[in-house]
Parts: C-alpha cells; sequence; structure tokens
C-alpha cells in the first residue's frame, strides 16, 4: 500500500521534499496546504497532488499518512501539532522549532498520540558523514580530543529581502547558526555526544534590515571533555564548502561537505584506501553555500526513507524529535552566551531572553 504524504508549507524547500518523495518506492505527495491558497494550488498543479484550503481538511484526508511541515522555523509547532492530533505521522524541517517549549510541545504532541516524528537533518545520511559515524563507534580514534566544524557561507541582501519572515527572531529563529550551520551543530553533537558548555560570539555585519546574526563563533566542551569550535556565517564570499574536522589521539578525518580530505589513522585496515578513493573530489556544485537552492534532493530521499521504515516496523527513526531538540538546545545555549557573556552549561533550564533594546 501507498504511503501518502501531506506537506504543509509549499516554498522552496517544499519543492525538495517532493522531489525526494518521488524516488521513493510506493510513496506519493497526496495532498498540500498553504496560507497562501495560489502557493497550495501551483505545488499541486506540478506535483499533482490536491490543494486544500482549510489545513484540518487535509488532515482528515484518509489518504495522508504523514505530513511533513515545510513552514517557516518558527511556524513549525501549529501544524505539527495539528496533524499529531490527528493520528498523522509527523516529518519536521529543521530546525524542529525555534524555542525549546515548542520543540517539547511538538515531541510531547506526537507522544501522546502515538504518532513516528522525525527532524530533517540529510547531512546525516551523507555517505562521507556516515563512514566517519562508523569510524568513530568502531573507536578508531582513541580518544576523541577536538571537533570542530565550519560554515562559511554567502546570502545576499536580496535574499533577507525576499521574504517577510527571513532575518527574524520570530519565525527565522536566529540567523547563521539556527538557520544554515544547524545541519553541522547536528552533525558535531553525534559525531562528538552530547555538549557540557558552550562560549559564544555573534555580530550582524554584512547585512541590513535583519534582527539575527550574519556571523558567529563559539567554543565547545563536550560531556567527554574533548573542545570544539562552531563557526557560522552568511556573510563570507563566495561562500565555502562546509567542513567538519574530527581528531583523536589515534586518528584524524576532515569532511568537506561529501569529500573526505583528510582519513588518517595510527592503526591502518584493508578498507581506508578504499574509502579515500571513494570519497576524493566527489562534490559538484556548491552544497547550498552561496545558493539556497542549489542542494540534493538525494539526503531528503534517504531520510524519509529511513522514516517510512520506522511507520511501517515501530523503529526509532535516526533522527526523532529528540534528536532534533538537541541542535536547537546548543544553539539556543550559543545565542544566550552571545546575549549575556557568558559561560553557559547545558541542559538549558529555560529558553534564553533576548536583551531587550533601549
Amino acid at each position: 500500500m501507498a504511503t501518502g504524504f501531506g506537506i504543509v508549507g509549499c516554498g522552496m524547500i517544499a519543492n525538495f521534499h517532493a522531489k525526494a518523495i518521488e524516488h521513493i518506492r510506493g510513496a506519493k505527495v497526496v495532498a498540500c496546504y498553504d496560507a497562501v491558497s495560489p502557493a497550495a494550488q501551483r505545488f499541486a498543479d506540478a506535483t499533482g497532488a490536491k490543494a486544500y484550503d482549510r489545513l484540518e481538511d487535509m488532515l482528515a484526508d484518509p489518504a495522508v499518512d504523514i505530513v511533513t511541515v515545510c513552514t517557516p522555523s518558527g511556524a513549525h509547532m501549529e501544524p505539527a501539532v495539528a496533524a499529531a492530533n490527528a493520528g498523522k505521522h509527523v516529518v519536521v524541517e529543521k530546525p524542529l522549532e525555534i524555542t525549546l517549549k515548542r520543540c517539547d510541545a511538538i515531541i510531547n504532541a506526537c507522544r501522546r498520540n502515538k504518532v513516528q516524528l522525525c527532524t530533517i537533518f540529510p547531512s546525516r545520511f551523507s555517505p562521507a558523514n556516515r563512514t566517519l559515524k562508523e569510524a568513530i563507534d568502531e573507536g578508531r580514534f582513541g580518544k576523541l580530543t577536538l571537533g570542530d566544524t565550519y560554515v562559511k557561507w554567502w546570502r545576499t541582501q536580496q535574499y533577507y529581502d525576499s521574504g517577510g519572515w527571513r532575518g527574524t527572531w520570530q519565525l527565522d529563529g536566529g540567523g547563521a547558526y539556527m538557520n544554515q550551520a544547524i545541519h553541522n551543530v547536528d552533525l558535531l553533537y553525534w559525531f562528538m555526544g552530547d555538549v557540557a558548555e558552550v562560549t559564544g560570539v555573534t555580530a550582524t555585519l554584512a547585512h541590513k534590515r535583519i534582527e539575527v546574526e550574519d556571523v558567529g563563533v563559539a567554543c565547545v566542551r563536550f560531556k567527554s571533555g574533548a573542545l570544539g569550535v562552531i563557526e557560522a556565517t552568511t556573510s563570507a564570499y563566495p561562500g565555502l564548502l562546509k567542513k567538519t574536522e574530527i581528531h583523536g589521539t589515534e586518528g584524524s578525518v576532515i569532511v568537506e561537505q561529501d569529500d573526505i580530505l583528510m582519513w588518517e589513522f595510527a592503526k591502518k585496515t584493508r578498507k581506508d584506501a578504499a574509502i579515500r578513493r571513494r570519497f576524493a573530489r566527489r562534490v559538484s556544485g556548491s552544497g547550498g553555500a552561496a545558493d539556497p537552492a542549489a542542494i540534493s534532493y538525494v539526503g531528503h530521499m534517504e531520510q524519509l526513507k529511513d522514516f517510512i521504515k520506522a511507520v511501517n516496523t515501530g523503529s526509532k527513526p535516526l533522527v526523532d524529535g529528540e534528536e532534533g531538540r538537541k541542535s536547537v538546545e546548543i544553539i539556543l545555549a550559543i545565542y544566550q552566551s552571545a546575549w549575556t557573556g557568558r559561560r553557559v552549561t547545558l541542559p538549558l533550564k529555560r529558553d534564553p531572553r533576548r536583551p531587550t533594546k533601549g
């Protein structure tokens, strides 16, 4: 039996979900809804889905098994909770939400209604990143000592001006960290383990008419004792490929986008040379470094396959709600540190409050 998807929010990222679903056997976009009805109709015309004028009507459609939330970041909670209350499984684009309170509302609604929940982080499904994760799990690094990630991207002023929600605390929830670098924040936590404390500095240097940061640097101490750095910006012309570096007492690996630039371990194995060959010079394009539309649908496709399997078998998806919440918490801790000038320990007891102007 086919798995029917209903998509809420028919902007740019919804097209990537539709493309991903199109390439999954037995899956189909059957319905869509957008607060702007013409946007939903355009999406429906392109995908063959049925456009709804009211969300509750789409949620009542028995052909919809999974609801994918693609609204602006700070508007994820309401449709996600409504979908869970309607008994639908829920997929939420990153970030899960922009505050811990709103993340928890989604998680609790899904738990209460016994439906599955996942947060979209396609970078976890990159073959290079999965190979790195396997090496960590196998203990090849010895003691992990340092984990760094860098997202040095470029966004034009037009990008921020193109949507009234972009660059706002209310709907974007943050800037270069919450919108762009959150993928690598998730990866770094996945690789290095839970974060114990952060110290962050942020600034708005290259863009006008935005409330949020376009550059930030954060130092991280992981619960293991290892240290790290998270750099994020949308003000580095012309936009560089994202990079993650993992170091330990017995190995170092550097991943740039989906290429492995370094793969060195004190204890060699026969598969090392094959891994270097497999992941050398594979990247084509910018990976979204300068153009948010210049990404591949393949990561979304692999993650949605994983979620469909979880729905059908009752297993846990790789990135469930609790996993999606962690990157939000880390970023909120960075913001709190930047606003207060103090080191911040995790877990956070409450959502940080932004300082008021004047």
